[in-house]
């Protein structure tokens, strides 16, 4: 009875990095980029969500097992083993990425508060405010609980698929009808890869668990966390995407999105204005401002492991300025940016997911080369299991730079 006792004690302790991580992954660049695959290309790029489930899993597994038998940070892993440059250059992806995701998720936001009249201006003080003094007043438990519940507003996305009752026979016919010559296709391909594996994610995971104080003890727990995760978030881009193909791409197959309103006018005859209105904001406002919490706490301990900086959520303001100020300035410097109107949301959040996938080279080669070098025996990567999170790893990475480049080009 002690050691059921102590292994429920175990698990309840260890969840919650990995949905929130996951529950982030699924943000509202994420969701317009499969919403917009639905408008434009119907259900040709669902099969796409499904294969990447167990992609996104084996990369973040390699992040938990890192963060939790080393200790270490993920910037902090590469400077250690790698040198401060090459950590500074993973870094720099990083502030990259997740200074197109702050816009992506603000210009989310701004445009759910347009379906109510709320100008951009009050709505980005509102969230800006809100998320400043949850940090500065919370611990990583209460950030973490809270983050959790704003995320689970994500599967009012699966109810809206459900209700636009799409055709089985239309999904089977566009899943077995791939144009893979088609660049357009090709570029919205790596868009949803890059909306699923970010640089910001495996460092907010490995980061997340060590400021939850999180040991190798919690090792099993944690993948199975992070599991559960990896399946909600793609069946929520899936069902992003089936809303969109259901509505528009029958209607008016081809049509690219252009605002928040267009989407959620989609989805309206077949839930009412009124209802579509509430649940789509709802879902996105949810996958918004999780995604906002994990990226700007992202941005401050990445670089406050290169730098050295205390980074904690468990310190102070007054005992880790720097973390807090570099949290809060992120927010402040997006907010801005949104509210001055000069972002176009739905090209924008294309956009920021295939920049993700033309990082994904850097990203991966560096999970790959610590898992394989820096991890103690018994858990190190290694044989057929490394070889085939080589093949997979690769091929992600090669098909995603390959479509962004010749979307662009």
């Amino acid at each position: 009875m002690k050691k059921k006792s102590i292994n429920r004690s175990l698990w309840l302790a260890t969840i919650g990095p990995g949905l929130v991580v996951m529950l982030a992954d699924t943000d509202a660049g994420s969701l317009i980029t499969a919403a917009q695959s639905g408008a434009v290309w119907g259900y040709k790029l669902l099969a796409l969500q499904f294969i990447l489930m167990p992609i996104l899993f084996i990369a973040q597994e390699l992040t938990v097992r890192l963060g939790l038998v080393t200790g270490m940070g993920h910037g902090e892993l590469i400077k250690h083993h790698f040198g401060k440059w090459w950590a500074w250059l993973s870094v720099s992806t990083l502030i990259v990425s997740c200074i197109g995701a702050i816009l992506s998720e603000f210009s989310g936001l701004a445009g759910v508060g347009a379906l109510f009249g709320i100008p951009v201006a009050e709505t980005m003080a509102v969230v800006v405010s809100f998320l400043i003094i949850m940090v500065w007043t919370g611990s990583y438990h209460s950030v973490e609980r809270i983050a959790i519940f704003l995320g689970l507003f994500e599967f009012t996305f699966i109810v809206i698929a459900w209700h636009t009752h799409p055709s089985l026979k239309e999904m089977t016919e566009g899943l077995m009808n791939v144009p893979w010559r088609n660049s357009s296709y090709l570029y919205l391909a790596a868009g949803n890869i890059g909306a699923v594996i970010m640089p910001w994610m495996i460092f907010y995971q490995q980061s997340a668990l060590l400021d939850k104080k999180l040991d190798r003890r919690h090792l099993a727990p944690a993948r199975w966390d992070t599991a559960i995760g990896a399946v909600i978030t793609q069946l929520v881009m899936a069902a992003a995407l089936i809303m969109t193909a259901a509505t528009i791409g029958k209607t008016h197959p081809n049509l690219p999105l252009n605002t928040v309103q267009q989407i959620s006018d989609a989805i309206t005859p077949s839930l009412g204005v009124s209802a579509g209105r509430v649940l789509f904001a709802l879902g996105m406002a949810g996958a918004a401002l999780v995604a906002t919490i994990v990226i700007s706490l992202t941005a401050a301990w990445g670089l406050g492991e290169v730098m050295g900086f205390r980074r904690s959520l468990q310190d102070h303001p007054r005992e880790a300025p720097w973390f807090y100020g570099t949290y809060s300035t992120t927010l402040i410097v997006g907010g801005i940016v949104v509210a001055s109107g000069a972002v176009n949301l739905v090209n924008l959040s294309v956009g920021v997911e295939v920049m993700n996938a033309l990082l994904l080279p850097i990203v991966l080669g560096f999970l790959y080369l610590l898992a394989r070098r820096t991890l103690p025996e018994p858990y190190r990567l290694k044989g057929k299991y490394a070889a085939l999170v080589a093949i997979v790893l690769f091929v992600t990475t090669s098909f995603g730079v390959f479509g962004g480049i010749a979307g662009i080009f």
